[in-house]
């Protein structure tokens, strides 16, 4: 999902993988993810309006199981580069 929303910030799309890594972005480059540099703004937002427009009634759980899968990433990636 990472690789896709890379992807897809270097093409302009505003889709769910490329807003959560946009959400992502200053820690993903920390552990040293090229992430683009022009990223949209309020991805938070972005992202939750995006899942409420598909799925209104689990837009809350959905966004909150995106986010837990990016923190572990990171956090993946964070024991991979010790």
């Amino acid at each position: 999902m990472i690789e896709m929303g890379v992807e897809d910030l270097l093409h302009q799309r505003h889709t769910i993988p490329a807003l959560l890594v946009a959400i992502g972005a200053p820690k993903l480059r920390s552990l040293g993810l090229e992430v683009p540099e022009n990223l949209p703004s309020n991805p938070e937002h972005r992202l939750y309006d995006l899942l409420a427009d598909s799925e209104p009634d689990s837009a809350h759980s959905k966004y909150n199981a995106l986010i837990r899968r990016l923190v572990s990433f990171e956090r993946a990636m964070a024991c991979v580069r010790k």
